[in-house]
């Protein structure tokens, strides 16, 4: 049966699920507070990363977390605030982040973004829209013999996985990256990881979606959700209401603010991350990730995008150029030659990644509410699976089979 849509959220999780529920007959219009040209759809990685499989709640993170707490320009800072919520959140954050817990989610977050890979990849063949996409794997570059161990730790569970990986020496590296200068001391390579440039496939996507015939509905802000016996019956913006048969809320960091209103829990606090773009040179052409800094490296369609870091601070677009900074001298320490100007770095931005306490995003169905499913909380894995995630909305929706057992992202799992 062919029923009306309306997708709250305008970003890589929400037009996925808008380009699979169309596929299968349905009548969508998507609602986004902004004009769908920014925010963390635009200004990730752009990795479709099979070999991203470790959730962000692992073990030693909470002893890293404090340790880094006092100090602006770490890789994950949490900004000291009193909010009933975040503690809630770090409360269930240390209960996921256990061995246990990790070795139970790895498989799960390997498989899914293995499936949303193959589904780019369908994307790319049916030649809808054009966008740029690279399989050429992906380099941990690192400069110290501790930071080289810990990586080849985990590649030997990815191997363990059915990923393939390697170690390279400085000379293997040089054979790969032969145009730049590199301060490292070795590398692991995951030749099944692929890149993109995100702001294109959005921009293309997004055109697509409104060439065959999906509303949109830009800088509308969803004020209510009218309910009534376990159904959402109208969605009031501050422009119009819309009736449903099916609402899909995909508003990543913003999720609380609607869920809260019909009395949910899905614990997702808002994990800034920033991106500098470089358009001149840099003689980079591999995807890398600098190991000890937590940067990563992506030669994109005409720039080369440096991003990082992850501030858990709540909800605000603020830049802290300290953080820019450290991002700057940290990618400088590894790339000898490179020189990132003042104008790049006054040009970053940032975006929210919506992070869960557990590291496995939030997708299905709520009990309370039998026409509302929830896509959210993919932290930094969101453009990877974002395929992956329409493809389940859309099964969902439609009552078909679904693709992957949706049990691990349940959204009731934190009560």
């Amino acid at each position: 049966m062919n029923k009306d849509v309306v997708i709250i959220g305008g970003g890589i999780i929400g037009l996925s699920s808008a380009y699979y529920l169309q596929k299968e007959g349905h009548k969508v219009t998507v609602i986004d507070q902004s004009d769908i040209t920014s925010g963390a759809s635009f200004v990730n990685a752009g990795y479709v990363s099979p070999s991203h499989f470790v959730p962000l709640a692992a073990p030693g993170m909470i002893n890293k977390g404090i340790k880094w707490m006092f100090h602006k320009s770490s890789p994950f800072y949490i900004k000291p605030r009193v909010d009933i919520d975040l503690i809630k959140w770090g409360l269930n954050f240390k209960k996921s982040a256990t061995q246990e817990k990790v070795d139970k989610a790895i498989p799960i977050l390997k498989d899914f973004n293995i499936f949303s890979k193959e589904l780019y990849e369908e994307i790319r063949a049916s030649n809808e829209f054009d966008f740029f996409y690279k399989k050429k794997g992906l380099i941990m570059l690192y400069q110290t013999d501790k930071g080289g161990e810990e990586e080849w730790k985990l590649a030997q569970r990815a191997i363990k996985e059915g990923l393939k990986a390697k170690i390279l020496s400085i000379e293997d590296v040089k054979k790969l990256e032969p145009k730049v200068d590199l301060n490292i001391k070795g590398a692991i390579f995951y030749d099944g990881d692929s890149h993109m440039t995100p702001d294109e496939y959005m921009k293309g996507l997004y055109s697509y979606l409104k060439k065959i015939g999906i509303k949109f509905h830009t800088n509308e802000k969803v004020l209510q959700l009218e309910n009534n016996n376990n159904k959402i019956l109208k969605i009031i913006t501050n422009k119009r209401d819309l009736a449903a048969n099916e609402v899909v809320l995909a508003t990543g960091s913003w999720s609380p603010l609607l869920t809260k209103k019909l009395n949910l829990k899905i614990p997702v606090q808002a994990g800034k991350g920033y991106r500098i773009n470089v358009k001149r040179e840099t003689g980079i052409t591999m995807p890398a990730i600098l190991v000890e800094a937590k940067v990563g490296v992506t030669p994109m369609n005409g720039f080369t995008r440096f991003a990082g870091t992850m501030e858990i601070g709540g909800i605000n677009n603020n830049i802290d150029y300290t953080r820019v900074k450290s991002i700057v001298k940290l990618a400088e320490s590894f790339y000898k030659n490179l020189k990132i100007s003042k104008t790049d770095i006054d040009n970053a931005a940032c975006g929210l990644r919506p992070c869960t306490p557990d590291g496995l995003p939030f997708i299905g169905r709520h009990s309370k509410f039998k026409n509302l499913t929830i896509a959210t909380g993919h932290a930094m894995m969101g453009w990877s699976m974002g395929p992956g995630t329409g493809k389940l909305i859309s099964e969902i929706i439609s009552d078909k089979k679904l693709s992957l057992d949706l049990n691990p992202f349940s959204v009731q799992r934190f009560g």
